[in-house]
């Protein structure tokens, strides 16, 4: 089977994508991967890279075509610009750069912006081939939710579109079951199945020394690691709040690995309240995040308190389960449900620094053996449930089938 992958985002940037493609290559499936420059999370464009212009070149196996478009930049109006343009050079660049290519099924990683799949929908009808389509993020709720989209009419619009592209592609997959309805509302004909988000089978083998020694303060005394994209949806004011209540527990100390829109207001905030509990060292490899994590004494998520992230199940939760170490979940809905449902640590109301200061210190205050029978029910709820190996197979019956069902409807 020959899949093309259409992603926005892919490696060197760090996303989940990166990983499945891979472990599909790895099961003797075709893959080719259509992206845009390397952007995220910073704004600009990564070193050998320039927006301008189309280019191919080979990453573990796999052909990657990447078509032009505008950076992220800083601000509203530039994350505008840097989704619309990947859109246009999708629909302008695509099928130029892959007129003498024919692929199986297209398959579509859908973080936002979930308008990616216009271009990948229309290659899909020129190849005469299905689209599947995996949700991460439900489309318009989370533009309104950060706040980046707040004009009625275009949300009204973005609404319409996404309409339209359930209602086109062959296959949904929703990464939490809380998208189901909310998906099937918009396409009721449109088939619509559950493929939840893994991480690689590296955050469960236990960490060397040598990683460990690349931040030292994740030894200084009870550690709470927060790691990922430092934004608006992850509500990260919860973090300074907590941070300046527990500010006389000098033994608690806040490590927040990433980069984003809010760091910098972060560091802002860290030094106008003289918090010497909160330390943002920025970003590090993905390769070391593993030992990084496990090496933690809790690891810390938060979303906003908004009624799309409740249906949510940010990424990283599946990484700290196998991390194997207590989370402290600042957030509602899904993913508080599931942080509780394994017993793997303490969920807490979104955006309350009180309740998440007191979840810290209950967790600090535990016996050591509580804390770690925590760790120990995340990853086994992590092999029980999210095995990447297991979902990748899950994946590629899925690509099979909308395969198979886009040529019965053919015949």
């Amino acid at each position: 089977m020959k899949v093309l992958v259409w992603s926005q985002y892919f490696w060197p940037e760090s996303f989940r994508i990166n990983d499945v493609a891979k472990t599909l290559v790895e099961k003797d499936i075709d893959v080719e991967v259509l992206t845009g420059k390397p952007n995220y999370p910073a704004g600009k464009f990564f070193d050998g890279y320039r927006g301008s212009g189309c280019q191919r070149e080979t990453h573990a196996g796999m052909l990657v075509h990447r078509i032009p478009l505008i950076a992220r930049g800083s601000g509203g109006m530039h994350l505008a610009l840097n989704y619309l343009s990947f859109v246009l050079s999708g629909l302008l660049f695509g099928p130029w750069r892959l007129r003498d290519r024919q692929y199986d099924v297209i398959f579509v990683y859908a973080p936002s912006p979930i308008l990616q799949a216009i271009p990948a929908i229309f290659l899909g009808w020129l190849k005469d081939c299905p689209v599947v389509l995996w949700v991460q993020d439900l489309w318009p709720e989370s533009l309104s939710a950060t706040g980046y989209v707040r004009n009625r009419l275009v949300l009204g619009l973005v609404e319409r579109l996404v309409r339209y592209i359930y209602r086109r592609v062959g296959l949904v997959l929703v990464q939490s079951e809380a998208f189901i309805e909310p998906v099937r509302d918009r396409a009721p004909g449109t088939r619509v199945e559950y493929l939840p988000n893994s991480v690689d089978p590296s955050f469960a083998i236990p960490p060397t020394k040598a990683i460990v020694d690349c931040l030292p303060v994740i030894e200084s005394g009870f550690t709470v690691l927060f790691a990922g994209n430092i934004g608006t949806a992850q509500a990260v004011e919860v973090i300074i709040d907590a941070a300046t209540r527990l500010r006389e527990h000098k033994n608690i100390q806040f490590i927040i690995l990433g980069d984003g829109s809010r760091r910098d207001w972060m560091l802002q905030e860290t030094k106008k309240r003289g918090l010497t509990n909160l330390h943002l060292p920025g970003r590090f490899p993905v390769e070391m995040m593993p030992g990084i994590m496990q090496a933690a004494s809790a690891l810390l998520v938060t979303l906003a308190n908004r009624e799309t992230f409740a249906l949510t199940i940010p990424s990283k939760v599946q990484a700290y389960l196998a991390a194997g170490r207590p989370i402290v979940a600042s957030l509602n809905g899904e993913g508080a449900n599931l942080v509780v449902e394994s017993g793997a640590g303490i969920a807490v109301p979104a955006e309350d620094g009180e309740a998440l200061a007191d979840a810290v210190l209950s967790l600090y205050y535990a016996p050591s053996r509580e804390r770690e029978a925590m760790g120990v029910r995340g990853r086994l709820f992590y092999k029980q449930h999210f095995l990447h190996d297991t979902l990748v197979d899950r994946l590629i019956d899925l690509l099979r089938s909308a395969h198979e069902q886009y040529k019965e409807k053919r015949v």
